[in-house]
């Protein structure tokens, strides 16, 4: 019996001793999967060769940016007023920006890839105005009403190659958002290694072929009438950082679905992957976010349903700011 024991004592050191060896193993896999796609969309884009940053030695050959969360604000050539509202409410301009960075770890950026045509008054318009801000991240793709979703990846795989964050955020701009909220929440799983945030939902499948948000691939998801899985909607999600690697070492063969956000939630579906469903990031514009401000539940994001953003944003963000802000200072004084 004593012997018995003694074995089943053996068997559970080994047990224990293999479990950590594993997760040993799967982070050393995370990281090398990390530098691989740096790598990968360095040789791509050009990225790291254009860099300030030169490689420092063979121990640290991707100079990469440390960073807490890196936010791409998707953005078009048609776009320069809803920018310049953004630039005036939620998001630092000029020395408050690079500030942003280097003592929060917060990396805001526009981004918007090319015209189809080479060097096109349309990308002439954005360097001229990228000189100005220099808060720009210029993608490798072709800007184009039904190209988010390959939009989207780029984003991913650039952002990886050129910040090593805690956590990738894609926000549109017509939306309203508080930075130290977003950074305190996604601060509460900065431990779980595969997260999924946003605000979730499951909209129905619509094949016919004349209305909005049509799906050509309807068929692919049961019977007419069914619905999506659960997906972040578009207007603003985060994925943390194994997620965001995911996306740039596979981004040659993850399908495209019509819609962006599909898209995103299907790359994910079949991951270990803890989907976060966070109401704070989809409140409505005033006076829904005013009254959860005035309640002491400050809002991370508004926007409309309605319009899948502010409605007139250009003419609007201001009064949410104003009234749903958490105050410009509060993002320099929120620990995370």
């Amino acid at each position: 019996m004593i012997q018995k024991v003694g074995q089943e004592k053996d068997v559970m050191g080994e047990v224990y001793k293999t479990h950590e060896a594993i997760q040993s193993l799967d982070k050393t896999i995370s990281t090398l999967q990390i530098e691989l796609s740096a790598t990968r969309t360095s040789h791509k884009t050009g990225s790291l060769e254009s860099s300030p940053d030169v490689m420092r030695s063979s121990h640290d050959s991707f100079p990469r940016k440390k960073a807490f969360m890196v936010i791409g604000i998707n953005t078009a050539f048609s776009s320069r007023k809803r920018r310049d509202s953004i630039r005036e409410t939620w998001m630092p301009k000029g020395q408050k920006l690079l500030q942003l960075e280097r003592e929060k770890g917060i990396v805001v950026r526009f981004m918007i890839g090319h015209s189809a045509t080479s060097s096109s008054i349309l990308d002439r318009a954005i360097d001229s105005e990228e000189s100005q801000h220099k808060d720009f991240l210029r993608l490798e793709h072709v800007e184009g009403y039904h190209e988010l979703t390959a939009k989207t990846k780029t984003f991913f795989s650039m952002a990886v190659a050129q910040w090593d964050a805690e956590f990738y955020v894609k926000v549109d701009d017509d939306v309203h958002v508080n930075l130290g909220m977003l950074a305190s929440t996604l601060a509460r799983h900065r431990s779980k290694p595969r997260v999924y945030i946003g605000c979730m939902k499951s909209g129905p499948v619509l094949s016919q072929k004349t209305v909005k948000y049509h799906e050509p691939e309807y068929w692919k998801f049961g019977e007419e009438g069914n619905k999506y899985f659960r997906h972040a909607t578009g207007q603003i999600y985060a994925i943390s950082k194994d997620l965001a690697t995911y996306i740039s070492v596979n981004q040659p063969i993850l399908h495209k679905y019509a819609n962006e956000d599909v898209s995103l939630g299907a790359w994910f579906i079949g991951l270990e992957v803890e989907h976060i469903d966070d109401r704070n990031l989809c409140c409505g514009t005033p006076p829904d976010c005013e009254w959860k401000a005035q309640a002491g539940n400050v809002c991370v994001a508004s926007f409309d349903w309605s319009c899948s953003g502010i409605c007139r944003s250009v003419e609007r963000i201001k009064d949410v700011h104003a009234r749903c802000g958490e105050g410009d200072g509060t993002i320099w004084s929120t620990p995370f």
